[in-house]
């Protein structure tokens, strides 16, 4: 079985005191975060931030002490890929998105909107323990 590596960011930004996070819809039809394949020499947070910038456009800042990875594993022609995802938390100040070719849509949503949104349950998850992790530090 083959093994992918890939790092994401559940981005958020903060208007008149709330936080909104950035959904990106893809063209099989899911809602989902930033994420994409970790280069070879890459940390983590540069291929996060990396992927955010081709895919949007928006420069944003880590904050530390988190990290979620979530594995899964899928048949992509006749080979079996095993892929872990280590998703971050990032903040940008940024609304303006150039929407890269890979995504068909975006949104900036309230937790509540953004968790009932995303497609897939480990993704709401994740997203919980990211709110979760927020307030706590706010």
């Amino acid at each position: 079985m083959k093994n992918i590596f890939s790092a994401g960011l559940i981005l958020f930004r903060v208007v008149d005191g709330e936080r909104l996070y950035l959904l990106l819809h893809y063209p099989h039809g899911h809602w989902g975060f930033v994420k994409g394949k970790i280069e070879e020499g890459e940390s983590k947070q540069e291929a996060a931030l990396r992927e955010l910038e081709e895919e949007t456009g928006l420069e944003a800042d880590i904050m530390d002490g988190f990290e979620e990875q979530l594995s899964y594993v899928f048949r992509e022609e006749d080979e079996l890929i095993e892929k872990t995802v280590y998703f971050l938390i990032a903040q940008t100040s940024s609304e303006e998105i150039e929407l890269s070719h890979e995504h068909i849509d975006f949104s900036w949503l309230a937790y509540n909107q953004a968790e009932g949104q995303l497609t897939f349950a480990n993704a709401k998850e994740v997203l919980k323990k990211a709110e979760l992790f927020i307030r706590r530090r706010s």
